[in-house]
């Protein structure tokens, strides 16, 4: 680690804590084997595409399982007209643990999967909806077992989980209907400050690597070290190496823009993304539980100071 990384580890735990202390083993609740099951239910209801019945399936479905464990869930439902003239029914999942809290974390991924396999390697299946086990499915898993958890022992934070629609809908390349979600709610939410926010995408992959996503690193090198130190400090370094990543579009970037401080936690690179190959076999519970406890370890050892 260099001069610069080791002072803003340091910056890190002034203000946020240092992850759970060494006597907080409450992290250890998180099951990777529980989120993964929450990743094959997902996938079990067909396409989360708005407009389609896995969507309201699954909208009822994630209402129902933080119902079970946070203290306030809401949906914000808002319709979208389409480039191509079609109007979409969207909908962000909101969980809210300790409400009163001034000091806040945001959790966040998107729950919707993609309408199209424009990467298919084979051209007859690219205009068909993939699976989104680990693009979309894998974050929202995390989100939900770490529900679970903190359901049963709550953080003296206060914690806000949105989960957001219409994220992969669109063209990024003229980033045309994508990133809805994110959008809508940092449009709706003006003047929320959470002191940390962590974006969750592509989270679930086996043996896999989150390098420092470049605009995280770039805007938050503190929130950055506080997730990368805490994950090392538990034995999931492998995971989290401190490399550069590429510079990513994603749920984070509306959010920048409106002032909350959002990190991405993110695998690129991977050869079966936007294809039909996006199946829960590409995932493991070993790497959503060496996510899930970090996230866990950060959230119970953060200052409210």
């Amino acid at each position: 680690m260099n001069r610069f990384a080791i002072t803003c580890s340091l910056l890190a735990c002034l203000l946020f804590g240092c992850g759970a202390g060494s006597g907080d083993k409450r992290h250890l609740a998180f099951d990777g084997g529980l989120a993964f099951n929450r990743i094959e239910d997902q996938v079990a209801f067909g396409p989360r595409v708005p407009g389609q019945p896995g969507h309201t399936a699954c909208e009822n479905y994630l209402l129902k399982e933080f119902s079970a464990s946070a203290d306030s869930v809401w949906a914000e439902r808002w319709e979208h007209p389409t480039v191509s003239g079609d109007t979409l029914r969207l909908a962000n999942i909101c969980a809210s643990f300790n409400p009163a809290a001034n000091a806040r974390i945001l959790l966040c991924a998107h729950w919707d999967s993609r309408p199209v396999a424009e990467h298919d390697p084979d051209p007859a299946l690219r205009n068909i909806p993939i699976q989104g086990a680990n693009d979309g499915g894998s974050g929202v898993a995390v989100l939900l077992e770490l529900a679970r958890v903190f359901g049963r022992s709550r953080p003296s934070a206060g914690v806000d989980i949105a989960l957001f629609d219409g994220e992969d809908y669109g063209d990024f390349q003229t980033m045309n209907d994508v990133l809805l979600g994110s959008r809508y709610f940092a449009e709706v939410h003006k003047g929320y400050n959470p002191r940390l926010g962590i974006l969750l995408d592509m989270v679930g992959g086996t043996n896999a690597a989150f390098p420092l996503e470049g605009n995280s690193w770039a805007s938050f090198p503190d929130q950055c070290n506080l997730v990368w130190d805490t994950a090392a400090g538990l034995g999931y370094g492998r995971y989290f190496p401190r490399q550069a990543g590429a510079w990513v579009i994603d749920d984070h970037i509306p959010l920048i823009k409106s002032g909350i401080r959002c990190i991405d936690i993110i695998q690129m690179g991977l050869p079966y993304w936007h294809t039909t190959q996006d199946t829960p076999d590409k995932c493991s519970p070993a790497t959503l539980e060496a996510v899930g406890r970090t996230l866990a370890a950060v959230v119970y050892g953060f200052s409210t100071r």
